[in-house]
């Protein structure tokens, strides 16, 4: 029996999925939670399921963060994301947080059970349309470095976008990564170069459409 958990601040979301997984023979739901954060504390109070299937875009401690945590501190649990958003740079951003799979949220069950058995026999799912748009970016060998290069972002530039979307200002910002303006500046023409984008504006929409932060 796939003892699994369900992390999504949907709550019908989660009781669709729970069904579908019950209907299984082979897996079962074991507990349910709005958020990573409320995840990561019953897993150090005890909790030890085979799988957890994580939604990307949550408010608190999202898919990423959670499976960056589960990375450094449960490996040995397999996490599935569950996503609105299958482009190239949140491809790999879930990638990077060591995820083993990923799944539409669109998906029909005879996906998804496809995707658990893959995960737990196999170690790994991606969809043929996840997996086309990962050759996509390396099937030239120096313009696919180039694009996986540009969409590759490191935990400080994803805490500036976050910050980006929101009323702060960028005097605030640097404040709240703990830079001096000059260093924030430098980070923020950074990444308008790496996102081909002009403004913060632009850096709030690539934040958005990416579910860096949600809607």
């Amino acid at each position: 029996m796939i003892t699994t958990v369900l992390v999504d601040d949907h709550a019908m979301i989660r009781k669709a999925l729970a069904e579908q997984i019950d209907s299984m023979a082979y897996a079962k739901v074991i507990a349910q939670f709005s958020n990573g954060k409320e995840l990561t504390a019953a897993l150090e109070e005890g909790l030890d399921p085979d799988l957890i299937i994580l939604d990307l875009n949550m408010k608190e401690m999202n898919g990423i963060e959670t499976s960056r945590w589960l990375k450094q501190h449960r490996a040995d649990i397999k996490v599935l994301i569950l996503t609105m958003f299958e482009t190239e740079f949140t491809l790999v951003q879930i990638l990077k947080a060591g995820a083993r799979g990923i799944i539409h949220k669109s998906a029909k069950s005879t996906e998804l059970k496809t995707a658990i058995e893959n995960i737990v026999n196999d170690g790994f799912y991606y969809s043929n349309y996840t997996s086309s748009k990962l050759v996509g970016l390396i099937k030239d060998k120096t313009e696919g470095l180039k694009s996986l290069e540009r969409v590759m972002l490191d935990d400080r530039e994803i805490e500036f976008l976050k910050l980006v979307c929101s009323d702060k200002t960028y005097k605030e910002v640097a404040q709240e990564l703990r830079l001096n303006p000059r260093a924030v500046d430098s980070l923020r023409d950074q990444l308008f170069v790496k996102l081909d984008v002009k403004s913060r504006v632009g850096l709030a929409m690539i934040a958005l459409k990416h579910g860096i932060v949600p809607l």
